[in-house]
C-alpha cells in the first residue's frame, strides 16, 4: 500500500475529484513497540484505502497534532488546537480555490478534538467536511475483524493499532509488543495526562494483535466510509 500520494498535477487534472481526502494523525510517544508517528500512519492507511477505492484525491498527512496529554514522554511534539485549526481551514480554503468543496478529515489521533469542531461550523450553511471514522465506524470495524479487546480498554498502542501497523507497516513494529499489555481506568486524563495511568505508555492489549486483523480493520472502515461520502456529495 502506498500511504501517500504519488500523484501528479496531470493525474489530478483527469481525475477531476469530487472530494478530498486529508489524513491527520500526531508525533507522540506508543509505547516501547510502536514508533511516535503510528496516529500519523494509521490516518495514511485509512485515507489512501478510501481514496483508493472511491477514486478521491488523497492530500499528505497532517503529522504533528494536538498531542499535550502524552507531554514528558521522550518524542512527543503538539501544536495547539488553534494552530491545527489554522491549519485544516486554510488547506480546506485552498482546495475550494481550486473547485473541491468536499473534504474529508480522517482523524488516526482521539486527542485531536478540535477537530469536531470545525466540521461542525463549517457545516452550518450546507454539507461541506466529514470527519472519519467516528466511534461507530471504529466499533462496526473491532467487529468486523474480530477484535476482543473495546474501544474504551484498548486506547493506545494496543490491539487496533499495533495491528494495522502489523498489516500496513509490519516493519515500524518492534518485537515485545506481545507482552505489553497494560489495562487502567483514566477519570482525569485531560488533566493528568496519560502518565497518571501508564508506566509504558500503554493503555491497552497489543499481545491480541495480528496483520489479519488490522487487514479487516481497514477493509471495514473503507466499506463504512460509503455512507460518509454519500452524506458528503450526494452521490
Amino acid at each position: 500500500m502506498n500511504l501517500w500520494t504519488t500523484a501528479t498535477a496531470a493525474d489530478e487534472a483527469g481525475r477531476q475529484a469530487e472530494a478530498a481526502v486529508l489524513p491527520i494523525g500526531s508525533f507522540e510517544q506508543h509505547g516501547s513497540h510502536l514508533p511516535l508517528t503510528t496516529d500519523t500512519i494509521v490516518a495514511s492507511a485509512i485515507a489512501a484505502a478510501v481514496a483508493d477505492h472511491y477514486d478521491l484525491f488523497l492530500l499528505p498527512p497532517v503529522t504533528i497534532s494536538c498531542s499535550h496529554e502524552h507531554s514528558g514522554w521522550a518524542g512527543t511534539v503538539s501544536i495547539s488546537a488553534r494552530t491545527l485549526d489554522a491549519i485544516v481551514t486554510d488547506i480546506v480554503d485552498s482546495l475550494r480555490h481550486s473547485g473541491i468543496r468536499h473534504v474529508v478529515l480522517v482523524n488516526g489521533h482521539g486527542g485531536n478534538y478540535v477537530l469536531s469542531n470545525i466540521v461542525q461550523q463549517a457545516n452550518v450553511t450546507r454539507p461541506q467536511l466529514a470527519l472519519f471514522p467516528t466511534r461507530a465506524d471504529w466499533e462496526v470495524a473491532r467487529s468486523d475483524a474480530g477484535l476482543a479487546s473495546t474501544t474504551h480498554d484498548d486506547m493506545h498502542a494496543g490491539e487496533i493499532e499495533t495491528s494495522v501497523l502489523l498489516h500496513v507497516a509490519p516493519d515500524t513494529v518492534r518485537d515485545g509488543y506481545q507482552q505489553s499489555d497494560h489495562i487502567a481506568e483514566r477519570p482525569h486524563l485531560l488533566t493528568l495526562g496519560m502518565r497518571a495511568y501508564t508506566p509504558t505508555g500503554v493503555l491497552g492489549r497489543p499481545s491480541l494483535a495480528s496483520a489479519d486483523k488490522g487487514r479487516k480493520v481497514l477493509g471495514s472502515l473503507t466499506a463504512s466510509f460509503k455512507s460518509t461520502l454519500e452524506m458528503l456529495t450526494g452521490r
